[in-house]
C-alpha cells in the first residue's frame, strides 16, 4: 500500500455522499450498468440499487459484482423493493420519466437526501415504478433525437446534482459515519483479509496510518 494510494482512498471516503443514490431498474446492457456504476462512484456514491432484468439475470449479477468494487451494489428482484429501501432512508425519488407531470431536471433541489430512477434502456422506467416517484424529471433535447442512452442521461443529470451539493457545501467534510469509514476503508486497503474475514464471521482488525495490520502475526494467531 503506498501513501498515495491511501491518501487517495481516504479523500475518497470523505467526499462520499450516504444520502445519494441511483436506482437502475431493469437496465439490462452490463456496459450501461457498467458505466451508471461508475458514475454513481464519480458523483460520490457509496451504494446504488439495481433491479435486476427479467432476462439475462446471471450476466446482470456478474457485471455488477465486477463494476462494484468502489460502490456497492444492492441488487434487488422488483423496483418495490429497491425504491422502498431508498424511501425508508428518507429518500426523494426523481424519476427520469416522460409525463404530463415532467419538468426540468435542473428545476429541483438534489441537495436533500434523494435517489434518482433511471430505467431500462428502450422501455425508460415503467409506469408502475414511475407512480413510486415523488417527482418526474427530463433533459431537455432540441435536436431530432428523442432520448438518450440511459448512462448518458444519468451523467447529465448527476452532474447538476454533484454541482449543487458542491455549492452547498457538501462534500467540504465526511458525511458518512465513523464505522462505515474504518470499514470500507479496510476492505479497499485489504480485500483479500477483508474476504477472509467475512467468510469466517470476523470482524475487521484494526489496521495502522500506512494502511497495514497492526501486529499482523498476533492476529492470525489469534484466529487459527
Amino acid at each position: 500500500m503506498t501513501p498515495e494510494r491511501l491518501a487517495k482512498f481516504q479523500r475518497v471516503l470523505n467526499h462520499r455522499q450516504p444520502d445519494l443514490t441511483l436506482i437502475a431498474d431493469q437496465v439490462n446492457k452490463p456496459q450501461n450498468l457498467s458505466a451508471l456504476i461508475r458514475t454513481a462512484d464519480a458523483v460520490g456514491m457509496e451504494r446504488i440499487h439495481a433491479v435486476a432484468p427479467k432476462e439475462g439475470y446471471r450476466d446482470y449479477r456478474g457485471t455488477a459484482r465486477g463494476s462494484g468494487q468502489w460502490v456497492e451494489v444492492v441488487t434487488h428482484d422488483t423496483y418495490h423493493g429497491a425504491i422502498d429501501a431508498a424511501k425508508a432512508q428518507g429518500m426523494k425519488i426523481y424519476a427520469a420519466h416522460f409525463s404530463d407531470r415532467a419538468r426540468d431536471f435542473r428545476e429541483f433541489d438534489y441537495t436533500g437526501p434523494c435517489a434518482i430512477l433511471m430505467g431500462a434502456e428502450m422501455q425508460g422506467v415503467s409506469d408502475a415504478a414511475s407512480e413510486l416517484a415523488d417527482q418526474h424529471i427530463l433533459v431537455p433535447m432540441v435536436g431530432m433525437v428523442g432520448s438518450l442512452n440511459v448512462s448518458v442521461a444519468a451523467g447529465i443529470i448527476l452532474s447538476e446534482v454533484q454541482r449543487q451539493r458542491q455549492l452547498a457545501g457538501l462534500y467540504e467534510q465526511r458525511r458518512i459515519d465513523e464505522q462505515t469509514y474504518r470499514d470500507t476503508l479496510f476492505r479497499w486497503c485489504q480485500p483479500q483479509l477483508a474476504d477472509y474475514c467475512h467468510r469466517h464471521g470476523l470482524a475487521y482488525p484494526p489496521l495502522d496510518d500506512q494502511g497495514e495490520l497492526i501486529e499482523p502475526a498476533a492476529w492470525y494467531r489469534s484466529v487459527r
